[in-house]
């Protein structure tokens, strides 16, 4: 009974109707798609390879993991550590407010579903979800590695969805897509996990400057 509830919350956190606004954001795919960097199935997926080997793994899912274990830990002040080092890797603008809107979004499903949660912690989760989905992945009892099999889905997901619009390429091509990107990130997910902290960062320049173009793209679908 237990282990049902939890899958199901899993389930939850892991849905597209999760209201945090995932499909709002392109994370710079918009500009790239404008510049004519990606035009077909094939290279959207090399653009996301790239996203999740150079990104993803190297800062989200790790620094998701510390988060992890501060929450279980009760230690707010290496949660905002964490939380302070996410951000500065945010390297535009539309990063770090996707980062920051997302994160009050959650916080505001946190305070409905937990509202016994502790004041000292709903500040660092409106910085980032990441924070809020570690903290209630502890209440909740979701092992970390549950936890980031989903994320990494929710972030392919949203990311397919979006290339879906703006490539474009159809439904069908999209769920090959998920599949493909699927398989990607379950081959690399341990070593992401082992990730030293001298390890931590993102080298993705050419995703930040279609962060910052994007900022003055003058018709957009996205907010970033």
């Amino acid at each position: 009974m237990e282990h049902n509830r939890q899958q199901l919350r899993l389930m939850q956190l892991s849905s597209s109707s999760l209201p945090v606004g995932s499909f709002t954001w392109s994370q710079g795919l918009e500009w790239a798609v404008e510049a004519g960097w990606i035009t077909t199935d094939a290279e959207f997926k090399r653009w996301q390879i790239q996203q999740m080997e150079q990104s993803f793994f190297c800062v989200d899912l790790p620094l998701f993991i510390r988060l992890y274990r501060a929450c279980e830990q009760n230690d707010a002040v290496s949660a905002r550590r964490w939380t302070a080092y996410l951000l500065a890797c945010r390297e535009t603008r539309e990063l770090r407010e996707e980062e920051r809107n997302r994160g009050a979004a959650f916080t505001r499903l946190i305070k409905s579903w937990e509202p016994d949660c502790p004041q000292e912690w709903l500040p660092l989760f409106s910085q980032s979800q990441l924070c809020g989905m570690a903290w209630l992945g502890v209440r909740w009892e979701i092992s970390a590695h549950e936890l980031a099999l989903s994320l990494g889905y929710s972030w392919i997901e949203s990311a397919v969805m979006a290339g879906v619009k703006l490539v474009p390429f159809g439904q069908q091509a999209a769920q090959r897509l998920i599949i493909e990107l699927s398989d990607h990130f379950a081959a690399g997910l341990e070593h992401a996990w082992r990730r030293g902290d001298d390890e931590l960062g993102a080298a993705t320049p050419l995703s930040a400057i279609a962060s910052a173009r994007h900022e003055t793209q003058y018709s957009r679908l996205f907010r970033s």
